[in-house]
Formats: C-alpha cells, structure tokens, sequence
C-alpha cells in the first residue's frame, strides 16, 4: 500500500535539502562541468524548476482529472541547451523551484480522497498511473541530490590533485 502522506512529506523536505546543498557552494563551483559532459550543479537546478513547472504536477493533475489531454512533452536535455542553464540567474531558478514546489505542495494538500490509480496511456511506457507519477515525482528529487553530492565528490576529486581520494573509499559503494 502506498504511503501517500510519506511521499508528501519527501516532497516537502526537498526544498531545504536543496537550498541548504546548494547555496553553500561557490557559484564558480556550481557552474563547473565534468569533464564526461554531465550537468552542473546549476544546471541541475534549473532542471528541477523546469520540471516543477512543467512536468511531474502538471501531468499528475491530467492524470488525476482522467482528462485524457495528451501530456505535454518535456525535453530536459534539450531545454538544457535551448535554455542556456548556465547563463541564467541560480538565486531566480532556485526561488523558481522552490515557490511552484510550494503551489504544488498546496495543491496536493488540497485534494480530496484521489484515485491513484488513475491512468495516463503513455504512448512509449504504457500506463502510467497517477501513483506511479507522485512516487516517480519524490524519487526525482532525491536522484537529483545524488547527482549533487555526485558533483562535489568529483570537485574534491579535481581540488585534491596530485593526490587521490581512494582512502575516502568509493562512490559506487
């Protein structure tokens, strides 16, 4: 059985974790890209406040409302680019993120008994029901403070060389 109210409370965490992992960071430091091409740490911010926009609530709500109205299509590798992340204001996509996450946190407060079995038929995934969408929403955030920490641990990486972190133990672990 789905525990509603814990994921509710995931989503209500993030918003501090996210704030409080990131504004600690230099800018020069959220701006860095690895070398593999992965995103930064301030292009992973503007990604969450694009997909609080535009992705996970909106589609939970078509979902929810059995509108059947196709989902609008998202894009975040291509928004990225598109967009140009890096060039926008941190402290504008961060409050971005974290004011729509508050209307999405009323909005969820305020419904009523709903059908998380409600489903969406996804052309590619098959169906996707509404549940599937609120736990899928609350992993998002947490694969994205994984992909954070990710980035600090390889910016230790970079500022501790000549010397190697191999005593710290390993990422993967």
């Amino acid at each position: 059985m789905m525990h509603e109210r814990k994921l509710f409370e995931s989503l209500q965490r993030f918003p501090n974790i996210l704030s409080a992992a990131t504004r600690s960071i230099s800018p020069e430091d959220r701006l860095w890209k690895p070398a593999s091409g992965n995103w930064s740490i301030h292009e992973i911010v503007c990604h969450l406040a694009d997909e609080e926009d535009f992705d996970f609530p909106v589609r939970l709500k078509l979902t929810l409302d059995l509108s059947n109205v196709a989902w609008p299509p998202v894009d975040p590798v291509g928004w990225a680019i598109e967009r140009d992340y890096q060039s926008m204001s941190f402290d504008e996509q961060l409050q971005r993120f974290l004011a729509i996450r508050a209307e999405s946190l009323a909005w969820l407060a305020s419904l009523d008994n709903p059908s998380w079995e409600h489903a969406y038929q996804h052309p590619k995934l098959g169906p996707v029901r509404a549940g599937d969408l609120l736990a899928a929403w609350a992993a998002h955030d947490w694969l994205h403070l994984r992909q954070i920490s990710k980035r600090c641990f390889e910016m230790i990486e970079r500022d501790g060389l000549p010397f190697v972190t191999a005593y710290a133990g390993e990422w993967g672990a």
